[in-house]
């Protein structure tokens, strides 16, 4: 079959960075699908791997952690799915990924696809959708529903990936006043058209701007982009026993600032669950499920913001240049062809 192989230590500049390669058809295990990919997205965890700033074990020789495709065959213990089923997931970064033309992943942490959406579409939402979930409803305990004086939810770095589906979360699903945060008139107007309340300039201070507008106090944040350019002022933000969830990675942070206030500090890393083969794994699968019927049932929409194809190593590459650049809104997608990219019939 084909694949996209990528070299550890490698700049995106270097034309051998990521290569098409002809390897073995996997076989499945035991819970795992064997999925013929149709499109994949390129996140940010796929360009720091393939530069070396993220550690993967050596077996993994394609990136690759958001697919979309067809079930073609399936392990002995699977239950949950079965060829011909169109499914959408991100993986877990242990194994190899999904930049090929079939891939292996347990059906545990897969989802059925949205019925509504294209391949290309529905391979926007699985990586980011998850850490958006898990972080409001798991990390932060936000309830769903709209209880009555919910606090406010800052979202930091409300443009990306992460951040247009927890905007979309917070506000069709919670009473949270949401507060997104951008610099771009592109990226405002995205975020509202999510779903945000308001929207203020993270190059300005943010302190300021927040107490002038007429919000409830900020009880919650989502710290997904330079969080540590902004801590003080986090610290500042935050409300008494507040909430505040962090997806960037530091060698560091000091969270004493956050003493006073007794604000709880949570970690949101989306592979946990896979990595360590937790008990409650099958909570991705049952997440992607919910998700998929939100997005059928139109209170959620896709974040895909370009597709490129086919899918290619001269493709990925174009991809992780553009999402190595940054300033982008929303999510990147690679599909196999263009009709990959067409809403299914």
């Amino acid at each position: 079959m084909s694949a996209v192989a990528f070299r550890k230590h490698s700049a995106v500049a270097d034309p051998d960075c990521l290569v098409d390669v002809d390897v073995e058809r996997p076989i499945p295990g035991p819970y795992d699908l064997r999925v013929a990919v149709r499109a994949v997205s390129v996140n940010p965890v796929d360009t720091k791997i393939r530069a070396g700033l993220v550690a993967v074990p050596d077996s993994v020789q394609c990136l690759g952690w958001d697919a979309a495709g067809i079930v073609e065959a399936v392990g002995e213990a699977v239950t949950l799915f079965r060829p011909g089923d169109a499914v959408y997931y991100a993986g877990s970064f242990d194994r190899t990924g999904s930049n090929a033309q079939f891939h292996l992943v347990d059906e545990r942490i897969v989802g059925h696809m949205p019925e509504n959406l294209s391949f290309a579409e529905a391979a926007a939402l699985p990586l980011t959708s998850l850490t958006a979930w898990e972080l409001l409803f798991d990390r932060l305990g936000v309830p769903p529903g709209k209880p009555a004086k919910a606090g406010s939810l800052l979202v930091l770095g409300g443009a990306g990936g992460v951040g247009s589906m927890l905007i979309q979360f917070a506000r069709r699903l919670t009473g949270l006043t949401v507060i997104a945060t951008c610099s771009r008139p592109q990226s405002c107007d995205w975020c509202l058209a999510l779903g945000a309340h308001h929207v203020i300039d993270h190059r300005q201070p943010l302190t300021e701007q927040v107490s002038a507008l007429p919000v409830p106090p900020v009880t919650h944040i989502a710290a997904l982009s330079n969080t540590a350019a902004h801590w003080g002022e986090l610290a500042e933000l935050i409300a008494p026993q507040g909430r505040l969830a962090i997806i960037t990675d530091h060698d560091a942070l000091d969270a004493v600032p956050f003493k006073a206030k007794s604000v709880s500090l949570h970690w949101e890393m989306v592979f946990t669950r896979p990595l360590f083969g937790t008990p409650d794994m099958v909570a991705q699968h049952r997440i992607l499920d919910e998700v998929a019927a939100l997005v059928d049932s139109g209170v959620l929409r896709s974040t895909v913001n370009r597709v490129l194809y086919p899918l290619n190593a001269a493709r990925l590459r174009e991809a992780h240049g553009l999402v190595e650049n940054g300033g982008m809104t929303g999510k990147i997608v690679v599909a196999r062809s263009a009709e990959d990219a067409m809403r299914r019939s």
